[in-house]
């Protein structure tokens, strides 16, 4: 019993471990590769953004994520964050090359362009407020 729990941890150990590593690399290609994302060359620099992906039959993309960005656009305004939207459904070359895979998906990207966060899944308000804040 024990064996088996030890071996089955390894493996979502090893799972959970990769898919982390693939995520941080897809993040530093999007800001460093030979060919840098045009969702990266649209940004103004200076201002920290929030690239979501999100799609309409999204309940909690909807419900939950969609509002919380809303709130810290208004509480952080222009000069604090920009918001880019991106429908994953209706543009899946751009979700594919950002290695999104379920939905909703956060990348923080700092000042200068990088990416420097990814969330899978839903994210409130003060968490977001707060990885904001945190690329100083």
């Amino acid at each position: 019993m024990i064996l088996r729990a030890g071996i089955a941890f390894a493996i979502l150990a090893l799972i959970v471990g990769g898919y982390s590593l693939g995520v941080r690399w897809q993040a530093a290609r999007m800001g460093r590769g030979q060919k840098a994302s045009p969702v990266l060359r649209g940004l103004r620099r200076g201002v920290p953004a929030i690239i979501y992906f999100w799609s309409e039959t999204c309940a909690p993309c909807r419900m939950i994520q969609s509002p919380a960005l809303e709130q810290i656009q208004v509480e952080l305004g222009p000069a604090g964050v920009q918001v880019v939207t991106i429908d994953a459904l209706a543009n899946p070359q751009i979700a594919d090359e950002w290695g999104v895979l379920g939905l909703p998906t956060t990348f923080i990207i700092d000042r200068r362009g990088q990416p420097r966060r990814v969330n899978h899944g839903v994210v409130r308000a003060d968490q977001l407020r707060q990885q904001i804040r945190s690329l100083g």
